[in-house]
């Protein structure tokens, strides 16, 4: 028993090493919300171009978190949850950074003025959303509060659908009311990449789902 108990001191240590970096990509993604908002808060493009920046810098910083994660996955034998479900966890939460950036990005790159009612509901979504993926990666750690975790997926879910109802209602008042097709086709682009960014905060809430199934 000693010696077992010896070798699971060498090895719980190096499993932590997950929880550590799912918390890094989370709380970044908390921190990306916030700044999509300032994004499409920030009349002036030049200002605005900076706050991208930022963003691009961020989502820099995510592709590192993820590539260490997969780096571990490689060198660990023992993980604290399937290696299946890591590997979706860390691609899922990659993407939230990837959609949040290629949003702002397009915002500017198509010359949008993203003062736009529906602009600026998805991005609120998108930082709840975002406040909601990072509330039950927090409490993976020690999965004793399931509650907690439950409730911030059923919130997930939640956001997404009411970013499906923002996304339908701004892109029909888009066909209404916008004479002008290149318009249309630019604000439905930037609607479609901040609508995806929500569908993938759910993806990010099926795999914790599943983790938790599993550990039921």
């Amino acid at each position: 028993m000693a010696g077992i108990n010896s070798i699971l001191k060498i090895f719980l240590p190096r499993d932590r090493v997950f929880y550590q970096l799912f918390e890094s990509v989370s709380s970044s993604l908390v921190i990306m919300g916030e700044k999509l908002k300032d994004v499409v808060n920030e009349p002036d493009f030049e200002k605005r171009g900076k706050l991208i920046k930022d963003l691009e810098d961020m989502e820099h910083t995510c592709d590192d978190f993820t590539h260490e994660i997969f780096t571990q996955l490689s060198k660990n034998f023992i993980t604290p949850f399937d290696r299946e479900d890591i590997h979706y966890l860390a691609s899922a939460l990659d993407d939230i950074a990837d959609y949040i950036y290629a949003s702002a990005k397009k915002i500017n790159f198509y010359k949008v003025n993203p003062s736009d009612s529906g602009i600026q509901k998805m991005a609120d979504i998108i930082a709840q959303a975002c406040v909601a993926v990072n509330g039950a990666i927090v409490e993976l750690r020690n999965m004793k509060n399931m509650r907690q975790i439950t409730d911030a997926l059923v919130a997930i879910n939640s956001i997404e659908n009411q970013a499906d109802y923002v996304f339908d209602r701004a892109v029909g008042d888009l066909f209404a009311y916008e004479k002008d097709a290149v318009q249309l086709i630019k604000y439905k682009e930037v609607l479609a990449a901040l609508e995806t960014a929500t569908d993938m905060c759910e993806d990010a809430a099926n795999v914790l789902e599943s983790i938790l199934v599993k550990h039921a």
